[in-house]
C-alpha cells in the first residue's frame, strides 16, 4: 500500500532496519543509487534478520529513474529543513514516502522542487534529526493508521 524511498542510503544497519518495518507493514522499499555499501554486506543483513523473504526491494539508478516510473503517484519527502509536521498532511492509497542520506538528507534542490509535499517530524531544535530507520517508521506508522492499518495483525 505504501513505498519508503531510500535516497543513496549510507548506513547498511538503518537500510536494513527500514527493510525490516518495510517487511512487518507490507512497504515496498525502494533504494536509489549509489549506495554506501553493497546489498550483499552483512550487517545489512543481520539488520533484517530472517525478514529479507518478506519486503520486495526495488533498486533505482537515480531518484530521477524512480519519479519518471512513477509519474502519477503522490510522493512525499521527509526532511529536518521545511515542511509541515507529518501528522498534518492526508497520505493517499499508494504515496512514496522519500528519505535522504544520513549525513546530508535530501538534496535541496529535490526538497525546493517539491516543497508542497515535504514533511517533518517534530524535534528539539538542538537535536539534528532522528536517525534514518526511526523517521522511517514514524513516517509510516502515521500513513498506514490513517487508513486503519490496512493488511496488518490488529
Amino acid at each position: 500500500m505504501f513505498h519508503v524511498v531510500l535516497v543513496e542510503p549510507e548506513i547498511p544497519q538503518n537500510t536494513g532496519n527500514v527493510a525490516r518495518t518495510c517487511a512487518a507493514t507490507g512497504a515496498v522499499l525502494h533504494l536509489v543509487h549509489p549506495l554506501g555499501f553493497s546489498v550483499s554486506d552483512r550487517y545489512l543483513k543481520r539488520a533484517g534478520l530472517d525478514y529479507w523473504h518478506l519486503v520486495e526491494v526495488r533498486h533505482h539508478r537515480s531518484f530521477a529513474d524512480l519519479r519518471r516510473s512513477y509519474p502519477e503517484s503522490p510522493f512525499f519527502f521527509a526532511t529536518t529543513r521545511m515542511g509541515r509536521y507529518h501528522t498534518e498532511v492526508h497520505y493517499p492509497a499508494g504515496s512514496f514516502l522519500v528519505f535522504g542520506k544520513e549525513t546530508a538528507g535530501l538534496p535541496l534542490d529535490i526538497l525546493e522542487a517539491n516543497s508542497e509535499t515535504c514533511v517533518r517530524l517534530p524535534k528539539r531544535a538542538e537535536a539534528r534529526s532522528l536517525n534514518l530507520s526511526n523517521a522511517v517508521a514514524v513516517l509510516l506508522y502515521e500513513a498506514l493508521r490513517q487508513h486503519n492499518f490496512p493488511d496488518l495483525k490488529k
